[in-house]
């Protein structure tokens, strides 16, 4: 199976190559973004959400940048690497995309990894948490986030404010790993213990009997990464198995009370404590017109999932300003290198060394506020990088 795949891999790279070869120019007044989402689908509301502030940047900023018209091309995965390849191969080779954008896990952003660098075309990771990532191209940017930013943060946390025993339950795929290492790295340095450790399915997960096994460890608290869109579930069956009334507490990266579910989780999720890079709750002034706006549109909060799409579509706007509309690979990914903004999320850079994003780190505890449930900030970590990267 493994030799097959590799030769199948090795023949799409070779027709990519053929093809690019003689392919004609692309038309020199539209820059084409293919915007590969999950839109149904377990994750479906990472894609809805990232194409939606997509939609809403573009109402706000126009659809010409440089003189250059805009065009985004979605397509949807369904959260299937093997579609995500297809996909990128086609919108490479077929629609001449200037960028390829989107990747809502991080199997998807591997996939189009190679594609990305034997074209030369720039790869706008938008939601994808993996470390290794930016590292798998040159070609890739990423404006979502990684694990280590938030996990690490988190452990720190929890050892310094008494918690003493953990269990956790992560996706067993990357990005679980991560959220699952890079906690465990701090967390036990500072003194703490897992006492329990489960890995769930990604897809369709079924956490009952893992909970059950959480409250039977009796810790502290349950360490959890689900991917965005399962911390509803998750939520539910906690408090169903009465983990909740046992006194185990939640902690973890943010995914697991992202602000596109937030308000159905009921009651059970109060006092939730996550770092994260983004809360609708974030009380500067931009988040606040940023909010107001995603709501008046879609019927929404948004997600942190949509603020890695708003500034995804921001940098290959400003990439473009700043090359006058030259959408030469190598120039934009230039471009895309150090460059700096103000976020609804807050200050946010392009590392210039690693493509990767720099930015704050929030410590957030779910309270009510006006009757609906939010991550309410209490503490910032600034300018954090990737630590999967800086200790290398």
């Amino acid at each position: 199976m493994f030799v097959r795949s590799q030769t199948l891999l090795a023949a799409g790279a070779a027709v990519l190559a053929s093809a690019l070869a003689f392919a004609p120019a692309r038309a020199e007044d539209t820059v084409k973004i293919g915007l590969i989402l999950p839109m149904t689908g377990g994750q479906a509301s990472t894609g809805k959400q990232i194409d939606n502030a997509i939609k809403l940047y573009m109402q706000q900023h126009g659809n010409t940048v440089a003189g250059k018209k805009i065009e985004v091309i979605l397509k949807d995965d369904a959260t299937l690497p093997d579609n995500t390849k297809r996909l990128a191969q086609e919108l490479i080779v077929n629609d001449k995309v200037n960028v390829i954008a989107g990747f809502g896990i991080t199997p998807a952003a591997l996939a189009a990894a190679p594609l990305a660098t034997q074209a030369k075309v720039p790869e706008v990771v938008m939601a994808a948490g993996t470390s290794i990532i930016t590292e798998r191209s040159p070609y890739i940017v990423r404006t979502s986030f990684t694990l280590a930013q938030s996990c690490t943060i988190i452990a720190d946390w929890a050892v310094k404010n008494g918690i003493k025993k953990v269990a956790t339950l992560t996706s067993d795929y990357a990005p679980g790993n991560d959220a699952l290492n890079f906690f465990k790295q701090n967390f036990t340095a500072g003194g703490g213990q897992i006492v329990e450790e489960v890995k769930v399915p990604l897809a369709n997960p079924d956490f009952a009997p893992f909970l059950q096994r959480m409250k039977d460890a009796k810790p502290d608290a349950m360490f959890v990464f689900v991917p965005a869109g399962q911390g509803g579930n998750f939520m539910k069956q906690y408090a169903e198995r009465g983990l909740d009334k046992a006194g185990i507490r939640v902690i973890g990266p943010g995914d697991v009370t992202d602000d596109d579910l937030l308000k159905d989780m009921g009651d059970a999720v109060l006092g939730t404590v996550t770092a994260h890079l983004y809360s609708a709750a974030h009380p500067s002034a931009m988040n606040k017109e940023f909010v107001a706006a995603y709501k008046k549109a879609f019927g929404q909060r948004p997600g942190f999932m949509a603020v890695g799409g708003y500034d995804g579509i921001n940098l290959i706007y400003d990439a473009l300003k700043k090359t006058g509309g030259k959408t030469d690979g190598d120039a934009l990914i230039e471009a895309m290198k150090g460059m700096k903004w103000e976020s609804p999320r807050g200050p946010i850079s392009i590392d210039p060394e690693t493509r990767d994003i720099v930015q704050n780190i929030y410590i957030r505890k779910v309270e009510k506020v006006d009757g609906e449930l939010y991550n309410v900030e209490f503490a910032t970590f600034e300018g954090v990088k990737d630590s999967g990267k800086t200790k290398k």
